[in-house]
């Protein structure tokens, strides 16, 4: 979580986590996690601008967790992990993958 931690953002961010575990939990990949970015961003709900929450999706393949490769996850599941999350967590409007290799990037983010 990046940002105040709150009860209410604790709860989004481990609900979020819910999901991408369940989706993922077959995969090989090495690493994935939820991660709950501060600002907000745009989005729309019923008709109406939405200022909502951004869920950041990190899953990375590695053999020894210094180094490592954004996992190759086919469209289709990257959209369903998108779609449960937005539909089934309140409040978030947006989620990206991270494609960037560790390192530079880490699984960590502060």
């Amino acid at each position: 979580m990046i940002g105040e931690v709150t009860p209410e953002r604790i709860k989004t961010v481990r609900e979020a986590t819910e999901i991408i575990e369940k989706e993922l939990s077959g995969t090989e990949a090495f690493q994935y996690l939820a991660i709950l970015h501060e600002d907000k961003v745009t989005g729309i709900r019923d008709g109406k601008r939405d200022f909502g929450m951004q869920i950041e999706l990190r899953c990375w393949d590695s053999k020894d967790a210094v180094t490592g490769s954004p996992t190759k996850l086919a469209y289709d599941v990257l959209t369903k992990i998108a779609d449960r999350i937005t539909q089934k967590v309140p409040g978030v409007v947006s989620v990206t993958y991270n494609i960037t290799k560790k390192p530079p990037s880490t699984i960590e983010a502060v």
